[in-house]
């Protein structure tokens, strides 16, 4: 809703003549501009920029690309300014707020993860979600840049929690076999909420405004808050709805038996960074997160800048990526565990799921550099999305596999806090090298963040690679 393209035709006449149908289009060749005529409309002036011919022999006609969203409605970039230009400030206006974003994001990522590991999942959720639901309908209020901002960080406040609240949350109530499939199911969540996103936001906007879409999207959290306070009463050893057999294999395939023994004393940021199994996390995250941003962030952009693309285009493709990597959530989770069925290491399944999402990411990225239409763009980051999913689901789940208890919340804050870092670094440099509406170097700089981060997790993963089933 940033910045939409709505697409207008019109039929294209030789001269200007009231008597013609309205609306209708002339084109200036003194001033190499369009009139756009429309009821009651004495013709606007509008660059060539700004349509795109539809040169049919018996009707042809011109498509007026009017610019609207919250960008221009709030006033934040000059609508006088010429197309290349609109582009240009709005997508350093986007990257300055989505930064602000980022910096609180990736702070309560850290905090929270500290947060969740004293009170718990099932309070920590609850205090990320209301804070969500509330900040992003307060957005409807934004009257400026300063308010926007101000409400955006207290969404990413609220945001980030969940992300390492989940991975201990699965540590929790999951085996250490199935815990990647498990965090591949919550990843599922998150691409099915981005595949249905564009959709329904892009329906809501055009119904409603942008205003009452903020208002809706957050009511959704408050909702939310609903079946998890009824399903998630107690922590497994207490939970009432569930078997003796199925409390027996939670609690007994929970830690990895390994030449250590797993402590369920928390540790300290400092203990934690003093241990080199911390910086698979920290580095596996701080290069591979960006990817899945860069697309979150700048996909919408990308499609209305380079294929014209209007906001009913744009619902209708945008979603393609995101199926991709629903698939790769599930998958690369699925495949973890069937690695350590067979080899019965967890380090081993952990690097070769980690390496084999690099190699589905790596080639996609470099083609999309290349794609020459919106459909080719979208199928192509769909691989893209998919083999980001199929590596991040098991680094993340490096927080559970080399500690329990109080402190796989901290590290994975930290993986948290530092793939935001990165993040925030691709945020300052997208404007910047997609100037002047070539996105080649947007490309080229996922393609270099995917071998580093699987250089990272191969380099700094040193847990024992044999693990013991527990007995029973």
């Amino acid at each position: 809703m940033w910045i939409t393209n709505t697409k207008i035709n019109y039929p294209l006449k030789n001269t200007i003549d009231r008597n013609n149908a309205l609306p209708y289009a002339v084109y200036d060749p003194g001033e190499d501009k369009y009139l756009l005529f429309n009821q009651n409309d004495s013709g606007l002036k509008v660059s060539k920029e700004l349509v795109i011919t539809n040169p049919a022999a018996n009707s042809p006609s011109v498509t007026f690309i009017k610019k609207s969203g919250i960008a221009i409605d709030l006033g934040l970039v000059n609508t006088n300014a010429t197309p290349s230009e609109i582009n240009k400030q709005s997508k350093k206006l986007l990257s300055y707020i989505a930064m602000f974003f980022m910096v609180v994001y990736g702070v309560s990522q850290m905090v929270s993860g500290r947060i969740y590991d004293k009170i718990g999942t099932r309070k920590g959720f609850t205090f990320s979600v209301i804070i969500w639901a509330l900040a992003d309908m307060a957005t409807s209020f934004a009257v400026g840049i300063g308010s926007l901002c101000s409400f955006r960080v207290l969404l990413g406040l609220g945001e980030a929690g969940p992300w390492p609240g989940v991975v201990k949350s699965n540590a929790e109530w999951f085996p250490v076999k199935e815990r990647a499939f498990a965090q591949g199911f919550f990843g599922a969540g998150g691409s099915i909420g981005s595949l249905l996103s564009p959709v329904i936001i892009s329906v809501l906007y055009m119904s409603f405004g942008w205003k009452n879409t903020f208002i809706v999207v957050g009511s959704l959290g408050l909702l939310w808050l609903i079946p998890w306070l009824i399903f998630n009463k107690k922590p497994p050893e207490e939970h009432p709805w569930i078997t003796e057999e199925e409390k027996a294999h939670i609690l007994q395939g929970r830690e990895i038996r390994e030449n250590n023994t797993l402590s369920d004393t928390g540790m300290s940021w400092g203990q934690l960074l003093r241990k080199k199994n911390s910086y698979a996390v920290i580095f596996g995250r701080f290069f591979l997160d960006p990817v899945w941003w860069m697309f979150v962030t700048w996909l919408p952009i990308y499609l209305s800048e380079v294929f014209k693309l209007d906001i009913k285009q744009i619902a209708f493709s945008a979603w393609v990526p995101y199926v991709g990597a629903a698939i790769g959530a599930i998958s690369g989770g699925w495949f973890s565990g069937f690695i350590i069925k067979r080899t019965k290491s967890v380090n081993t399944a952990r690097k070769i799921a980690v390496v084999i999402g690099a190699c589905i990411t790596l080639p996609a990225m470099i083609a999309a550099a290349y794609a020459t239409t919106a459909l080719s763009a979208v199928i192509i980051m769909s691989f893209i999305l998919g083999g980001f999913q199929f590596s991040i689901v098991n680094i993340q789940t490096l927080a559970s596999d080399f500690h329990s208890g109080k402190t796989v919340g901290s590290l994975a804050g930290l993986g948290g806090f530092a793939a935001v870092l990165g993040t925030i670094i691709s945020y300052f440099l997208v404007p910047y090298i997609t100037n002047n509406g070539n996105w080649f170097l947007f490309f080229a700089m996922g393609a270099i963040l995917v071998p580093m981060s699987v250089i990272s997790v191969l380099i700094f993963n040193t847990n024992k690679p044999k693990i013991i089933e527990p007995a029973g």
